[in-house]
């Protein structure tokens, strides 16, 4: 899976994964997709935004959707 669009920066937005260094977060984007927008409404409001950073960030969201947290147990 590529995912190069996606970068991490604890200077920027928390740390949080953005798009590409930007101040779009990961999270922006799959909740306009979520909420019923169009990849073109997206485009639309974020015309810095490109196809590609959309469809990695989808991509990334359900790659972290399949994580799985095991919590350490102290010894």
């Amino acid at each position: 899976m590529k995912l190069d669009r996606i970068t991490f920066d604890p200077k920027l937005m928390g740390g949080k994964p953005c798009i590409r260094g930007m101040r779009v977060t990961v999270g922006t984007l799959v909740g306009l997709v979520a909420s019923g927008s169009t990849f073109d409404d997206i485009l639309s409001a974020y015309p810095y935004i490109e196809i590609e950073d959309i469809k990695q960030a989808l991509s990334y969201a359900a790659w972290r959707s399949e994580e799985i947290e095991m919590p350490f147990l102290a010894a």
